[in-house]
């Protein structure tokens, strides 16, 4: 502790304006990674961002500042508290100034949640890092179980609000993250119960694998999705919510809007056949079961369809041919993000293989068959035409031969792409062997 005691003398409890220069800013993390190598135990670092949070801001570093004893207890020195006051008009600054023990770090305009706590981590010395609101919802006193888990062999800890803890969140609120929980959930084939908790603790040396991230509200759920995808090891912890002090910054239908869009734009830049995979196997599978209700009423003599199986028939042809469209691109997608990525990110549809080789190395044989197929049924329909059969008795088979041909184009065109940004990927690596050149015989 005397280390620290040491190094907190040197740490300027005034503003810090982030207005400095380059160079400045270069030697503050040179420090920070010095200070880093002679650790001897962990060091929690709390980051606060604050917007004018003049009603709550007291009490949360009050509470804050009370849990070493708790840090102690499971191996973990601290706290380190940083309040980054993202432009507060309030007296938030006046109040956290009182606390000579509390960094205060001040932008000199509002940058956002995300990009407050950005500018947190940045300064924080801990190697654990750590946030919270200022609103009094969530509560630090659980901050020593969280590290627990971190010295346990965890990177990212969640205090999840929705793991079961007594939670004073407003139903709409509550079911908005819900949603937003099942969507990663899905999106990443791991479960979490709450994707956009914003009391979290997790390793300095995992933060450079998630980021970037944005400087909005949606910081928690992106980097729950990039957490993820990135292989991080991530456990949720049950914490209890209580209400907000003051008025909420958070807009149900705004923010929540935002939230889906980055998680879904996030997961894409990891595994796009996980989402265009799954709506274009919705589209097929409605499609096919279209097919088999149209083939029983063939067999039971029903040549005649009213307006809702006309209706079903169109939606069949059009979500079949957009479900085999999105799954061949969410394929070929995958195979861009490898090459723009430089590593191998594919984990396919099901999160793990499920055939060998590859479902989109046979794309061109599958394309070659339903072309084929489309083609005979089309020259079976001339011969029938020419003999006399009426469209009722051919209409079906017609809508059969346009299907196959089209998808089968479709699968076709995805593996000439696919091929090519598989070599592209691969260029490299290619080169390197070219250069060793093959192996030679010896005398």
């Amino acid at each position: 502790m005397a280390h620290f005691n040491a190094m907190q003398t040197r740490i300027d409890n005034n503003a810090l304006n982030l207005n400095g220069s380059e160079a400045m800013a270069t030697a503050q993390l040179n420090e920070r990674r010095d200070t880093k190598a002679n650790w001897s135990t962990e060091l929690l670092s709390v980051v606060i961002p604050a917007y004018n949070e003049e009603d709550g801001i007291a009490d949360i570093l009050d509470r804050v500042l009370s849990i070493q004893a708790g840090l102690e207890k499971v191996g973990v020195a601290g706290p380190e508290v940083l309040v980054v006051d993202d432009g507060s008009k309030d007296h938030t600054v006046d109040i956290v100034r009182k606390y000579s023990n509390v960094r205060l770090i001040c932008h000199e305009k509002n940058r956002g949640y995300g990009g407050a706590l950005k500018t947190g981590f940045a300064n924080a010395t801990g190697n654990l890092l750590s946030f919270l609101d200022a609103d009094g919802t969530y509560p630090p006193e659980y901050f020593p179980e969280l590290c627990l888990a971190a010295r346990e062999g965890a990177e990212l800890i969640i205090g999840s609000r929705m793991a079961g803890a007594k939670s004073e969140m407003p139903k709409t609120r509550r079911l908005g993250n819900l949603i937003f929980a099942r969507l990663v959930s899905i999106i990443g084939n791991q479960h979490v119960t709450d994707s956009a908790s914003g009391m979290r603790v997790f390793r300095r040396e995992a933060l450079e694998r998630m980021y970037p991230l944005p400087d909005g509200l949606n910081f928690t759920p992106v980097m729950s999705t990039r957490a993820i995808h990135e292989g991080i090891k991530m456990v949720e912890v049950p914490i209890p919510y209580s209400e907000r002090l003051g008025r909420s910054k958070l807009s149900v239908v705004r923010d929540g809007l935002r939230f889906l869009n980055s998680i879904v734009l996030t997961a894409m830049s990891y595994n796009p056949v996980r989402i265009l995979g799954l709506l274009g196997l919705g589209g097929v599978g409605f499609a096919a079961l279209v097919a088999a209700i149209l083939f029983v009423l063939r067999l039971t003599g029903v040549t005649q369809l009213q307006s809702l199986g006309i209706f079903a028939v169109f939606s069949a042809l059009v979500l079949g041919v957009t479900g085999v469209r999105l799954f061949s691109l969410g394929a070929m997608f995958n195979y861009l993000v490898s090459l723009f990525q430089k590593r191998l990110v594919q984990r396919g549809l099901f999160g793990k293989p499920v055939f060998n080789p590859p479902l989109e190395t046979h794309f061109g044989t599958l394309g070659i068959m339903g072309v084929s197929v489309g083609i005979v049924i089309a020259c079976l329909l001339l011969i029938a035409g020419a003999t006399g059969a009426t469209l009722e008795q051919m209409w079906l088979w017609m809508i059969a031969s346009a299907m196959a041909t089209l998808i089968g184009v479709q699968l076709i065109v995805a593996r000439v792409i696919m091929s090519v940004l598989f070599d592209l990927s691969h260029r490299e690596v290619k080169q390197g062997q070219d250069m060793l050149g093959n192996p030679i015989k010896l005398n």
